[in-house]
């Protein structure tokens, strides 16, 4: 868990860098409907307004500016002048507080009216908690002023890109550089919801690479254009992938209009699935419909694991046991990949974890006076001269050291993986903290769920239910493994051991292509179509596990908000 305390300044204010002709790129985009008034929400020193003055024919248009920080402010307001740009203004306050009233009110602060023509720039990337409290309560705002479910889950740039997108006129074009998790977070659902509703036609430019090294954290372009009227048909969303910086030399409406416009259920939820062909869309909406397959929610129960509030301080290696005698508390565990790389935890892995010196125990003190035993009260008070006992989680419950709903089930699965997730059979009954999921099979064979569970379908299923940040690894949330797919053929028997072997020695993608045989093949789904499930797992896989490449220049860098 991230503590305000312990993050950068940088990252809680947003602020990071793009470079001048990727901003040139998106005005030049909304520089073809020649915009009498540009809206950049959030424009720190002003860097938006130098890629505004290269594109040329905008030094009249009316630009608006919003920036918090007064110093900022005060650069972007000197660069205007610089640049000659004697229509540009600059107010040092909060955009979405203008935004609300404007909204409110219908009056904007343009002499031409109360709506806008274009908007670009790069939101703030800051985690709703780390707002301050009347940010917070105007974020909350945006949503109910437009109707839209709300989640404290939610991002900074979230509210903007809403915010900014009810401010666009008919006809009105916008132009950002967001977070590639618009794509697939849940947080983000209800501004997917309104573009696809409010617009045309939206594309995103995806890059395979990681443009901003620092941050660990994928970018795409958002372009969108409004609907000209209530009538007007909206197309849906276009995926266009890029690799290096050559697209930036392509006239933007070429790359506005090449990607296929995916409408339907494929963008209604998560954009995922407009990451895919048109064939494995069809394949995979076929399969998902043969007698056989089944949502996760239908054949199992998923529940989280153990929530401690302090797993260093409750999940120890056998030599803390010792130093403490704390092996009456003292209870198998295991919560990470490392722990359990195949698909049995047994013994003989317990065992191999103890000598690895891996976190192997749980501390459980469950009695009603654990401290009567010396080594235990010793723990207990180490644990309070750092501090844990007033940790949220371990302040709320009485006494603090003494951890609720813990129990273990048959089946785990880790919240997180590389490659594709894997349940695990649980043979001694080990707990697991909340890195992994306790899962209750509810007719199924423990052992045919957890060996039908790794194949291509529920692979794919699961890259185009979970999301990704940093880093690429995999997470899915207990919502989203619900909706998983499942192949469950009928006399089909996968031997645990032989696949717990496989999944330790070979390849996932081999392992996946052997499974497919074995259970896609007794549904009776062709090759060809089991190729192209594969390869669309590979597809997403990929993509998510992207490289970094070198960051997008060094000169005339602009505020690229993330965190």
């Amino acid at each position: 868990m991230n503590f305000i305390e312990m993050e950068t300044a940088q990252k809680l204010r947003g602020g990071y860098y793009t470079p001048l002709d990727l901003a040139t790129f998106l005005v030049r985009w909304v520089n073809e409907i020649r915009p009498a008034t540009i809206l950049e929400p959030s424009c720190g020193d002003g860097a938006f307004f130098q890629a505004i003055a290269c594109a040329g024919g905008l030094q009249d248009s009316q630009l608006l500016g919003f920036e918090l920080d007064p110093d900022e402010a005060e650069r972007a307001r000197a660069r205007s002048v610089s640049l000659g740009l004697n229509s540009a203004r600059v107010t040092c306050g909060d955009f979405l507080l203008w935004a609300l009233n404007s909204l409110t009110e219908r009056d904007s602060l343009f002499s031409g009216g109360p709506s806008v023509d274009a908007i670009v720039g790069n939101p703030p990337f800051i985690r709703y908690q780390y707002l301050p409290e009347p940010f917070q309560v105007r974020a909350a705002q945006v949503f109910k002023k437009l109707d839209l479910p709300f989640t404290k889950h939610t991002n900074s740039w979230v509210p903007f890109v809403l915010a900014s997108a009810a401010l666009l006129r008919p006809g009105g074009r916008l132009a950002m550089v967001l977070p590639a998790e618009l794509i697939h977070v849940t947080h983000a659902q209800s501004l997917r919801s309104y573009l696809r509703k409010e617009f045309r036609r939206i594309v995103l430019i995806d890059p395979e690479e990681i443009w901003f090294s620092q941050t660990l954290q994928g970018a795409v372009i958002l372009l969108g254009e409004k609907r000209h009227s209530s009538s007007e048909a909206s197309e849906g969303v276009g995926i266009y992938p890029v690799k290096g910086r050559e697209f930036l030399e392509l006239d933007p409406a070429t790359v506005f209009k090449s990607p296929e416009a995916v409408s339907g259920n494929s963008s209604e939820g998560k954009w995922t699935r407009v990451l895919l062909d048109r064939r494995t869309r069809s394949v995979l909406d076929t399969i998902a419909a043969c007698k056989g397959v089944h949502r996760f929610d239908e054949i199992a129960h998923v529940d989280v694991g153990i929530v401690t509030g302090a797993n260093k301080f409750f999940l120890v290696p056998d030599d803390v046991v010792s130093r403490y005698r704390l092996q009456k508390w003292a209870h198998p565990m295991f919560g990470r990949s490392e722990h359990c790389p195949g698909i049995i935890y047994d013994h003989e892995q317990h065992l191999a974890n103890i000598t690895k010196g891996n976190p192997t125990n749980f501390l459980w003190f469950h009695e009603s006076a654990p401290r009567v035993e010396q080594g235990a009260e010793d723990y207990i008070k180490l644990g309070e001269s750092q501090n844990i006992h007033t940790r949220y989680k371990c302040r709320m419950r009485s006494p603090w050291y003494s951890v609720p709903s813990v129990y273990a089930t048959e089946i785990g699965m880790l919240k997180r993986s590389h490659d594709t997730p894997r349940l695990i059979l649980n043979n001694i009954g080990a707990f697991t903290t909340d890195t992994a999921y306790r899962i209750r099979s509810l007719e199924v064979p423990k052992e045919t769920l957890v060996g039908c569970f790794v194949n291509p379908l529920t692979a794919l299923s699961a890259e185009v239910e979970g999301r990704h940040y940093g880093g690429g690894v995999l997470e899915l949330i207990p919502s989203e493994i619900e909706r998983l797919l499942v192949p469950l053929p009928q006399d089909v028997r996968v031997d645990p051991k032989i696949l717990d072997c496989d999944i330790r020695n070979l390849t996932t993608h081999r392992v996946l292509a052997r499974q497919s045989k074995i259970v896609l093949g007794a549904l009776g789904i062709s090759e060809s179509d089991q190729e192209t499930i594969l390869e669309g797992w590979r597809v997403l896989r990929d993509r998510r596990q992207r490289s970094t490449s070198q960051p997008l220049g060094s000169e005339d860098q602009l505020p690229f908000d993330i965190t």
